[in-house]
């Protein structure tokens, strides 16, 4: 380990990010990976029809997109005034409290390792057959998801470029596959719209709390773009841009692409989707390409969930390296390398997920359902509840001092989003068990939220125990690179 004389001189911050690297196509690709287009129009849509029986979800990420929208007024309005790579925690620690803060942090962690290892699960299983078919040999899912964990933990350990360069290529490619394959879909004989999954009637019946919260969870990662404030060129214009095209444009794709799935599958869409699964939009396709598409629709469905997992372990190493810099969590993992990489929370997230797949693979657990549908679901769940918590914090931080924002910035738009989100948050709580597909109160529909909320009161019971233990750190706790704690501590870069 060698000390970069520029990087820890006194009253410096030896452990900053690369500055000034992304501009707002870089972010919008990693915010786009995050939410898997690809994956949302096959699995997720396919997933609301059969579940709730309802064929309404273009007008539910509509209006779910218009959600989001409203509700990243404030959260870009904090930004501005708090620019930390852990947003959701930085933005409850000074709007609501430090304990808190450090609660959210860590329920901000498992959010986006949740994210990560169903990422990893759902590319071992998908991919499994194809692969296992092209060589003629059985490759077990594990050893496909391990490979998916190392390019990940490759990329997340060296230059933010290098990734982002990668995720950008995914991306597109899997958005183009979508826009590609729905065209194809309407070129079918007698392809008519069926203009009734956009009419409002659709978010009226007993059902469509869940279809709205299925909805939401199609867009868990649209936040992102603030963990990468750091890095960013001109943070404030970069951020926003980023954020607002890419909610615009996720929401056109998937509301144009289940719109063309539902049209497509006649009167019969809810069986289809049933029996099909994620293969229904491919053999859509399948009837204007030919057998051909579904094996290359199968194929980008895997390296869109590898994208989607380089853009989760990013997210979630730079909560790692936020809550290391202000030593709420051990030092190192606020190390990053010469060229601002956070290797060490990385590393140590890495290794984290490798232990998680090698107790799956030992244990014979299925990976399509126990690890990829109950991590997405418990991260979209969880997600839900980072959004409202969020909101209610930007109220409290700007009630103390307007810094400059408007009405709408600092109170109106946050106010409406937190009751809008409150209420879906309510909705998923009432309806976890249809989302996860059990017996009300069985299953991971009653350990989920126990589990979620004892992670929460672990680190809010972390950050009072710091209080008293360590008070110069506690001080610190959601400030970045402004922590007395992080500007003293001294810390070295690592090559």
């Amino acid at each position: 380990m060698s000390a970069s004389p520029s990087l820890t001189a006194p009253g410096s911050v030896s452990h900053a990010l690369a500055a000034n690297r992304l501009g707002p196509f870089a972010i919008g690709a990693a915010i786009a990976s995050s939410v898997a287009p690809l994956t949302v129009v096959t699995l997720v849509v396919s997933t609301a029809i059969a579940v709730t029986g309802l064929l309404g979800f273009p007008i539910a990420v509509i209006t779910v997109a218009a959600i989001l929208m409203l509700f990243v007024v404030g959260y870009l309005a904090m930004a501005r005034h708090i620019p930390n790579a852990g947003a959701f925690y930085a933005y409850v620690s000074q709007g609501l409290g430090r304990p808190l803060g450090v609660g959210t942090s860590w329920f901000a962690l498992a959010t986006y390792t949740s994210f990560l290892m169903c990422c990893f699960g759902g590319f071992g299983a998908l991919v499994e057959p194809l692969v296992s078919d092209w060589i003629g040999l059985g490759v077990p899912w594990w050893v496909l998801s391990f490979a998916a964990l190392i390019l990940a933990a490759v990329l997340g350990a060296n230059e933010i470029s290098l990734s982002e360069k990668v995720l950008v290529v995914l991306v597109v490619t899997e958005t183009l596959l979508v826009l590609v394959y729905s065209l194809a879909i309407m070129l079918t004989v007698g392809f008519t719209f069926n203009t009734g999954a956009l009419s409002l009637d659709n978010l009226w019946s007993p059902s469509a709390g869940v279809l709205v919260v299925i909805g939401m969870t199609a867009f868990a990662g649209v936040e992102q773009s603030v963990v990468y404030i750091e890095e960013s060129k001109n943070p404030k214009r970069t951020i926003r841009i980023a954020t607002y095209a890419t909610v615009s444009i996720i929401a056109a794709v998937y509301a144009y692409a289940s719109l063309v799935q539902i049209s497509a599958g006649g009167p019969t869409i809810i069986e289809q989707a049933t029996a099909q699964g994620g293969d229904l939009f491919f053999n859509q396709a399948a009837g204007t390409l030919g057998h051909t598409a579904v094996i290359v629709g199968r194929l980008f469905l895997g390296t869109g969930l590898i994208a989607a997992a380089i853009a989760f372990h990013n997210a979630a190493t730079r909560y790692g390296f936020a809550l290391g810099r202000e030593g709420v969590l051990l030092r190192l993992f606020g190390h990053c390398t010469l060229k601002g990489a956070p290797r060490a929370a990385s590393l140590a997230l890495s290794a984290f997920a490798a232990a998680v797949l090698s107790v799956y693979a030992v244990a014979g657990w299925d990976p399509l359902v126990q690890l990829f549908y109950l991590g997405s679901t418990t991260g979209g769940f969880a997600v839900l509840i980072l959004y409202a918590l969020t909101s209610i914090a930007v109220i409290a931080f700007f009630a103390r001092d307007a810094r400059g924002e408007g009405l709408w910035q600092r109170l109106l738009a946050p106010l409406l989003s937190t009751v809008i989100l409150l209420f879906l948050a309510y909705l998923a709580v009432d309806n976890l068990h249809l989302l996860f597909g059990v017996d009300p109160g069985a299953g991971p529909a009653r350990w989920v939220p126990i589990v979620l909320l004892a992670i929460f009161v672990g680190g809010t019971v972390w950050g009072l125990i710091l209080k008293h233990t360590r008070p110069a750190v506690y001080q610190g706790i959601g400030r970045g690179t402004r922590s007395a704690t992080a500007s003293a501590s001294g810390l070295q870069t690592i090559l």
